[in-house]
């Protein structure tokens, strides 16, 4: 290896885009040279925010300006000035507005020669409430028609806790994305255990063993900066033993020598945690799991049961679309009735009989669809309408090219991004796909329908280039899609 892997010092060339942290690099990139307005990470100690920080610094255009602020503590009044003294502007008194008028003039003349000015703050979580309304006004400060200048807060989940008081509410109003650094799965930590040795120079197999590997993400919780602490011990456990392979051995050893690994032993040592989750795990068999779990869950946990056996004997119609049976398929099954002894047909009503027609869009799935408020946003709500019916008509194994997926689902937001589409591609061929329950949506984009994967990723690669520039482009198949919902 040419250097140590697996320092906790953030360094651009180790940056893993597994777990989503690609995407989301992508979407910070277009939000701030597309006017996107305020945008906010947030994710645990140690889950990569100030990696991902470092690697947007690099990544962004030279055109744009980067004022850096990682002093939390800075008052109302440093925090104009702190800007003003990254953009190099002699701020000519103390006063807030004459300072905020005089960094005005400097950002206007600097989107005048077609420059751009991105604030990133970081540990935005423990800045006083008073900067953070300090944060709002700079916000706004724009043109006629743009954004002079751009946002992104950085900070734990104690930022979502600030932003969700009343007196920050103007705040939260003007955050337009908001992404969230989750924890690594057990098979991502094994991608990222790889690519951070290969990154530092290595070309050999694979130096930790699968035991090795669950045992370092259960006992780090999937947060990279505990994975890399673990990681280096166990390295340096194996060459203690003089062993190429990292196995459970020098991995336990590691998790003994972290503070984090003897909270992990101590909830192993705990009974009371198998007694209660045994109590939980009864009473979801005694009263049904089904009810207890979400609408997109109970459809996950209905689609991994096998088949149903058919109680008269007779054997069930399989679906002409995907050759299974199932809640969103054509079927008629007869059931004796309990009492009368006769047969019923129960018919799915996605089925539009007698018109040979048969949708393959689920009815809860069209109808969590149309619950998402589009508001007055005319071409929003045509594109949604448009969307229904393409999910419905399309096989199973066409594709579809994803521009992007959010959590940010401001029916506003997307409107704007329609209408600037209609400049560089068909509009008609945009799909706009709301995924969620309850009010809570994540929207996702696609472009087009293809016969199958082969024709969508030319389609793909024909995409205007400042799509394929700002767009991580995906290719999903329309039962992908369907499954989403």
């Amino acid at each position: 290896m040419d250097e140590a892997p697996f320092r906790i010092t953030p360094h651009a060339d180790f940056f893993f885009e597994g777990a989503d942290r690609g995407a989301t690099l992508e979407a910070l990139l277009y939000a701030i040279l597309h006017d996107e307005g305020i945008v906010k990470v947030s994710g645990e100690v140690g889950s990569g925010k100030t990696m991902l920080c470092r690697v947007l610094m690099e990544r962004l255009p030279e055109h744009v300006e980067i004022v850096y602020l990682a002093n939390p503590s800075l008052a109302k009044e440093e925090i104009l000035r702190a800007v003003a003294d990254d953009l190099h502007v002699q701020l000519s008194e103390d006063r807030p507005t004459i300072a905020l008028r005089e960094l005005e003039d400097r950002l206007i003349e600097s989107f005048a020669e077609g420059g751009r000015v991105v604030v990133l703050i970081d540990e935005a979580h423990a800045m006083p409430e008073e900067t953070l309304e300090q944060v709002r006004l700079l916000s706004n400060i724009e043109s006629s028609r743009h954004k002079l200048l751009q946002i992104v807060l950085f900070g734990q989940p104690e930022l979502d806790e600030v932003l969700a008081k009343s007196s920050m509410r103007q705040l939260k109003d003007r955050i337009t994305h908001s992404f969230k650094m989750r924890p690594l799965s057990e098979a991502e930590v094994g991608k990222y255990l790889s690519f951070r040795i290969r990154a530092a120079g290595y070309r050999g197999p694979d130096l930790f063993s699968a035991s090795a590997v669950t045992m370092i993400a259960k006992a780090a919780s999937g947060l990279t900066r505990r994975v890399n602490i673990l990681a280096d011990k166990s390295l340096l456990a194996a060459f203690t033993d003089n062993k190429y392979l990292v196995t459970k051995r020098e991995a336990r050893t590691a998790i003994r020598d972290s503070d984090f690994g003897r909270l992990l032993a101590e909830k192993r040592r705990n009974p009371s945690v198998y007694a209660a989750w045994a109590l939980v795990a009864g009473l979801a068999i005694g009263f049904g799991v089904p009810r207890m779990l979400p609408p997109d869950d109970k459809q996950a946990m209905s689609q991994s049961l096998p088949p149903p056996k058919p109680i008269s004997g007779e054997p069930l119609a399989q679906s002409k679309i995907s050759g299974a049976t199932g809640p969103d398929v054509k079927l008629k099954q007869i059931v004796d009735a309990p009492e009368a002894g006769q047969k019923q047909s129960v018919t799915n009503p996605a089925v539009q009989e007698g018109k040979g027609t048969i949708s393959r869009l689920g009815v809860e799935a069209s109808s969590r669809i149309s619950a998402y408020q589009t508001g007055p946003n005319r071409l929003l709500k045509a594109r949604i309408e448009a969307t229904k019916e393409r999910l419905a008509r399309e096989p199973d194994e066409s594709y579809s090219i994803e521009l992007f997926a959010t959590d940010n689902s401001d029916p506003g937001r997307v409107e704007r991004f329609l209408l600037r589409a209609k400049e560089l591609v068909a509009v008609d061929e945009l799909l706009v796909l709301p995924q969620g329950t309850d009010g809570r949506y994540r929207i996702r984009v696609t472009f087009g329908g293809y016969p199958d994967r082969t024709a969508a990723a030319k389609a793909a690669d024909a995409l205007p280039q400042k799509y394929k520039q700002a767009f991580r482009t995906e290719l999903r198949s329309f039962a992908e899609l369907r499954d989403s919902l």
